[in-house]
């Protein structure tokens, strides 16, 4: 595997930054500050004041697991359970999240600890309200037992992973959604959300966080 290197960010949280891909997994801005904005606010946080108490979500791109822990936290504090079905084609090592601070700024030290360390390939209780399951798999090879009634999408940028930001494999997405589901992504390419309205979304330019102009909240049209 290519070298992985945890590296600071603005907001005082680490991210990692690959060399296979040339690329950070978070905002070098802030990566808390950014996953907040992008997956929780716009996605977890809207379907709460919709009044919905129960999520299925679907995150593309496990990563460092921040999105997921946050997730885990907010579920716990809201009262909210949730099953969350994530892939990851190359899982972080163990001697790698071990080091990542996250628990140093937010907190719930054993939470993370035992969302890294649980099974792939089937479901995990991390606490009351939250079970994962996470697979080690490409999303082309992902075989989807959906409905999802949130997706989280949080690829590479598409300068950097392009096919996965391509119809192929978002019209199968769209499929798994519930009707009036969203995806939430800090993608706001002007081709891709061509290509998301063309699929049947409706689409909302949210403010992003900082540095960034716009992220995209897109929800299943029927």
């Amino acid at each position: 595997m290519a070298p992985l290197e945890i590296i600071p960010t603005n907001d005082g949280s680490d991210s990692v930054f690959s060399e296979r891909y040339s690329a950070s997994y978070h905002s070098k801005f802030g990566a808390i500050e950014e996953s907040i904005t992008v997956f929780i606010s716009a996605g977890l946080y809207h379907n709460y004041l919709q009044g919905k108490r129960r999520l299925r979500i679907f995150e593309m791109g496990f990563g460092t697991g921040l999105n997921a822990f946050l997730t885990a936290i907010e579920a716990q504090r809201l009262g909210m359970d949730i099953e969350y079905v994530t892939v990851e084609l190359h899982p972080l090592k163990k001697e790698l999240t071990d080091k990542l601070n996250f628990h140093s700024v937010l907190g719930h030290k054993p939470l993370l600890e035992k969302m890294h360390g649980v099974e792939w390939n089937s479901f995990q209780h991390i606490s009351e309200h939250f079970k994962i399951l996470k697979h080690p798999i490409a999303i082309q090879e992902f075989s989807h037992k959906g409905p999802y009634d949130l997706i989280y999408y949080d690829a590479f940028a598409p300068s950097t992973q392009a096919p996965l930001w391509e119809e192929d494999i978002h019209k199968p997405l769209y499929k798994q959604l519930v009707s009036h589901g969203q995806l939430v992504t800090y993608c706001a390419q002007g081709r891709f959300k061509r290509m998301l309205k063309a699929i049947g979304y409706t689409l909302e330019s949210l403010p992003g966080p900082a540095h960034k102009k716009e992220i995209i909240r897109a929800t299943k049209s029927v």
